[in-house]
């Protein structure tokens, strides 16, 4: 069961956005209030998905792929580092 919409946004329009909005909705055969909601739900989760995506150069995705597909090369500082944790540590 779908819950009934509670909270409000108030939002100021020119005469013409007004007209315009009515007018879709009615060809929609949704009351203004519907289309506004639906319309401005759709943008909110369109914006939100864009602006959660990292856009990539497909040639830049395939080489981080190969790099990750590689095995890890050694790394002396961390190597040093895990030795002098071993010696503090006596693991």
């Amino acid at each position: 069961m779908a819950r009934a919409a509670s909270e409000r946004i108030e939002v100021r329009l020119r005469p013409e956005q007004r007209r315009e909005v009515e007018q879709a909705s009615a060809l929609c055969q949704m009351t203004t209030s519907d289309f506004v909601r639906e319309a401005v739900a759709a943008r909110a989760e369109q914006v939100l998905a864009e602006g959660n995506a990292t856009l990539v150069a497909p040639e830049f995705f395939d080489q981080l792929l190969e790099a990750l597909d590689e095995p890890p090369r050694p790394n002396p500082a961390l190597a040093a580092a895990a030795r002098r944790v071993a010696e503090v540590t006596g693991r």
